[in-house]
């Protein structure tokens, strides 16, 4: 994989490329440290990937990314972002603008951890090209849903009391999507894990709140939950759903990752399902992994609904095509009809 860095530090940039280059199938082709010298190395290169810094010099990485939309080279771009408020903010716009993914980095050099972040990045552009190159044979996931309609699952007839949401790579772009359809009036609860680092989960809620007709907030440990309230599982911490004196409430909590997450998909899906039965919708989305897959057919089992996103509009199509290979999807939706299929569901359920 030929990657160039840009970034204006050279201590970042070297650091960086000595990282990721301990895996021997990345390849540091060239680095750069303004959005120009990106626009240059990725004509003159074609790399595979472009590691773009968010705030420089001369041309910003915003704008230099916008460029590269332009001329439409096709090359995926992944940000580095600093841990700010004004970062995160940049970070959603990139998103935004078609980068496929970011990764946090310190705003202080002396946070800076090598190993740490080294991995994360390696890891992340290890984990895209291997989504990207799946070699298995191309999923028609409608016909496939159609195909595994026989199986008997409960019945589904119970009025629906809450959707969940789960999401990764690509993720962002496409809950804001579906959240500016919600129409004002919506009764129902919405639970929202999107796998992201601390210091942006409560940036993006707020970013989800601006587009969206209902209340869109980072979740809080002990809150009530209520209806038409969109609820974002904070950073670093699982997202759980509680009965208490016939009452729902949210509990966050720090046990072990799953699925290599906190918080994880799978863990707010297996909570829903035991707080609220058939009573639910389930809503997986694009992303890299597994997360969620094996609950959303748990939650299918349990005679809720569930919606995955379908292969062309989903930036990774990992997560959603696990849960429809694994049987666990009654409707696969592009991201732009999802809304439009939850309220269908709800009507369909006596809502």
């Amino acid at each position: 994989m030929r990657i160039v860095i840009i970034d204006d530090s050279l201590l970042v940039r070297n650091i960086i490329s000595d990282q990721i280059q301990k895996d021997e199938r990345i390849q540091v082709i060239a680095t750069g440290k303004t959005g120009v010298d990106c626009i240059e190395l990725a004509t003159k290169l074609r790399p595979d990937l472009v590691v773009l810094d968010v705030e420089m010099p001369v041309l910003d990485g915003l704008s230099a990314l916008q460029e590269l939309q332009k001329r439409k080279m096709g090359i995926p771009v992944m940000m580095l972002s600093v841990l700010t408020q004004h970062g995160a903010e940049a970070t959603f716009k990139a998103l935004e603008y078609g980068a496929i993914d970011f990764v946090p980095k310190p705003s202080t050099s002396n946070q800076f951890n090598p190993e740490e972040i080294g991995t994360v990045l390696r890891n992340r552009i290890l984990s895209y090209f291997e989504s990207v190159r799946h070699t298995s044979p191309v999923l028609d996931a409608r016909k496939f849903v159609e195909a595994v309609r026989h199986k008997i699952f409960k019945d589904e007839k119970k009025v629906v009391e809450a959707v969940c949401i789960g999401t990764s790579t690509g993720g962002p772009k496409a809950l804001q999507t579906v959240f500016s359809d919600f129409p004002e009036n919506f009764p129902l609860p919405i639970f929202v894990v999107q796998h992201m680092p601390v210091g942006f989960t409560k940036a993006f809620a707020s970013r989800l709140n601006d587009h969206s007709k209902i209340t869109v907030k980072e979740a809080e440990d002990g809150e009530e939950v209520r209806a038409g309230f969109g609820y974002v599982a904070p950073g670093d911490a699982h997202l759980k759903i509680e009965s208490r004196a016939g009452r729902k409430w949210i509990a966050l909590g720090r046990e072990a990752p799953v699925n290599g997450h906190r918080p994880s998909v799978e863990v707010l899906f297996d909570s829903a399902i035991r707080e609220y039965g058939s009573a639910l919708v389930g809503v997986i989305m694009t992303g890299m992994g597994k997360d969620g897959a094996a609950a959303t057919l748990r939650m299918r089992e349990a005679g809720a609904s569930t919606v995955a996103q379908d292969e062309e509009s989903s930036v990774i199509f990992g997560m959603n095509r696990q849960a429809i290979e694994m049987g666990g999807v009654q409707f696969v939706e592009p991201v732009s009809a999802i809304t439009s299929r939850i309220l269908s569901i709800l009507k369909e359920r006596g809502n």
